[in-house]
């Protein structure tokens, strides 16, 4: 059985960049040090944080984030509910939250198909 598309698990997934997050001076630095809005800069900084959470999940999960992107963005959501609740330590605000989820939504697949090949 599936799980339904789901804001809050991606707002979970997404909390290592909120400001409420603050057990981590060398996090936070990296985090405001990239450029958000370019996606070379954010994959990099998704690779190094996201990467290791997202692959502690089982398959499962994994897929449920997944999916729950990619219905918001084939409804064409706008991401409001994740973000306009979340303050981040980006130094600059995010131009395009569909970009940010799209560059998101790739690097999730990306860590999920490493996780299959091993």
């Amino acid at each position: 059985m599936k799980n339904k598309p789901s804001i809050s698990i991606i707002r979970g997934l997404l909390f290592t960049y909120d400001i409420e997050n603050t057990d981590d001076v060398e996090r936070e630095a990296l985090i405001s040090s990239i450029n958000v809005n370019n996606e070379k800069e954010l994959s990099e900084l998704f690779d190094k944080l996201t990467q290791p959470e997202f692959l502690s999940y089982t398959k499962a999960e994994q897929e449920w984030f997944i999916d729950s992107i990619e219905y918001y963005l084939s409804v064409n959501d706008n991401f409001d509910a994740v973000f306009k609740t979340m303050a981040t330590y980006f130094s600059t605000p995010i131009n395009n939250q569909k970009n940010f989820m799209l560059t998101f939504l790739g690097c999730l697949k990306k860590y999920s198909k490493l996780n299959e090949s091993e």
